[in-house]
């Protein structure tokens, strides 16, 4: 995911990588990239920084402008230095909502927060949920 924090702002992109379906964006000093995995079933959003995340208790989404809500968890894992914060899960209903329906998200772990537009997420989020409820080949 480094390639996407040297590269300039980028849109929202829905894709495919081999059986897993992808939700990419990038904005200065941060990437984020949700997946879906239909061996699992399993979800899983990935946000990688320029500087070290903090060993926190909790990581959140706030979704705002639109249909607000906000998202926590305890069960996020760092790795890459504590660069990339990742969570995974079963379902990601809540958090494909709060992509398409919103703005701006806030996300935030310990004391650091960031946020993301959400400009344009919207179809690719579409165009994400529908791979993730295509026929496996």
């Amino acid at each position: 995911m480094a390639l996407f924090l040297a590269s300039p702002a980028q849109a929202w992109q829905a894709g495919i990588e081999g059986p897993l379906c992808t939700l990419t964006h990038a904005e200065p000093d941060t990437a984020i990239r949700l997946t879906y995995d239909p061996a699992g079933p399993l979800y899983s959003i990935s946000v990688t920084t320029s500087d070290p995340w903090p060993q926190s208790a909790i990581f959140g989404i706030a979704f705002l402008g639109g249909l607000e809500l906000t998202i926590t968890t305890n069960r996020h894992v760092l790795s890459d230095g504590d660069r990339t914060l990742t969570v995974t899960d079963q379902g990601f209903g809540n958090v494909l909502d709060g992509l398409a329906q919103n703005q701006r998200a806030s996300i935030y772990s310990g004391a650091t927060s960031l946020s993301v537009s959400l400009a344009d997420a919207a179809p690719e989020v579409a165009a994400f949920r529908a791979c993730t409820t295509a026929p496996s080949a």
